[in-house]
């Protein structure tokens, strides 16, 4: 079954990094439809434009889960701007690949980050 996975693939889907939820998110994304398939949420802690911390939940497979971690692990550190210029040909990269019917995984993470910077933005826009 996880012959047509990476070795990254599989790290990061037994032990995925930043996983969690967090109480105190400066951002909060959501990508996905947990009715019928893939759900992503990525929370985002933010101090003087970067993204110090980041944790996600997630629900789906193999793909989901590694993917989910990955766009973590390229996006802490990272300035605003850095981070929502990440794409999904970067997280693919980072893993050494995905087959072909899996590649749409990718997307899940971006879309999520994303939307979890759009919810930190507002938020801070809303503050002044």
């Amino acid at each position: 079954m996880y012959s047509q996975y990476s070795i990254k693939v599989i790290e990061h889907f037994m032990t995925p990094q930043n996983v969690g939820s967090m109480v105190d998110y400066d951002g909060k994304g959501t990508f996905g439809d947990p009715g019928c398939g893939d759900s992503l949420t990525i929370y985002l802690k933010v101090k003087d434009d970067i993204i110090e911390d980041i944790s996600f939940l997630v629900f789906g497979c193999t793909a989901s889960v590694a993917t989910s971690s990955m766009t973590t692990v390229l996006a802490k550190g990272k300035t605003i701007r850095q981070a929502m210029e990440i794409e999904e040909e970067d997280i693919v990269q980072a893993l050494d690949g995905l087959p072909e019917n899996k590649l749409h995984c990718s997307n899940l993470g971006v879309q999520a980050l994303r939307n979890a910077i759009k919810d930190y933005l507002n938020k801070k826009n809303e503050l002044g």
